[in-house]
């Protein structure tokens, strides 16, 4: 397990307001305390509200700005854990796809929804950005020339009540890593509010099954 740059993390979060926002996507679904998906949305993020572009840019900005190298920790995939059908593989597709394949998408809500225990109803909700990461000089200071666009997914699982109304995320994830300010596929950043959690202790075994 590596250790996470906090200014890499606050980089990203600075992407995440109505002015400079970072996201094109955002797809989720409902479930119940059992696991069973009750319903599922997938939407351009510029035709939100602005009101629900701030409430959901604060949902994914809560992952990378938490309390680095407690609450957000990076993790490797393993060789293992990355061979054909792996939730790897799927996360992949899922940000090549930009979200938009609704039948992967549904594979990993049913995934999810197995394996996870909740104390009651709740969400998932994923985030597809992309950062033009512009390069630095030895000074820090920006040089505003691209090296790499690093495109991402942002999850957040956030128990709900109400009409659907989301409290605050018990866990999620980045993917891949944003390491060194770049991109790193064979690493993940998990974010849990309380590590010794159930839950915590779920997202762990679904994104990294038993061999």
């Amino acid at each position: 397990m590596g250790k996470i740059n906090r200014e890499d993390m606050l980089e990203l979060t600075r992407r995440m307001t109505l002015k400079r926002n970072c996201f094109d996507r955002i797809a989720g679904a409902y479930l119940d305390e059992e696991g069973f998906v009750d319903g599922t949305f997938n939407k351009h993020f510029q035709r939100l509200s602005q009101k629900d572009q701030q409430v959901n840019l604060e949902l994914a900005k809560a992952i990378p700005f938490s309390d680095t190298n407690v609450q957000l920790k990076e993790h490797d995939f393993g060789e293992t854990q990355r061979r054909p059908g792996s939730v790897w593989q799927l996360l992949m597709a899922l940000k090549e796809c930009g979200l938009k394949n609704d039948a992967m998408l549904d594979v990993f809500y049913e995934e999810f929804g197995r394996k996870y225990r909740a104390d009651g109803n709740y969400a998932i909700y994923f985030f597809h950005g992309s950062y033009d990461v512009p390069l630095k000089a030895s000074d820090k200071e920006s040089l505003w020339e691209s090296e790499e666009v690093y495109q991402f997914l942002i999850c957040a699982v956030c128990p709900v009540s109400g009409d659907y109304e989301p409290g605050e995320p018990e866990c999620g994830f980045l993917f891949p890593a944003f390491k060194d300010r770049s991109s790193d596929i064979h690493r993940i950043d998990v974010f849990a509010a309380n590590g010794q959690s159930r839950q915590a202790q779920d997202l762990g075994k679904i994104l990294f099954p038993q061999s």
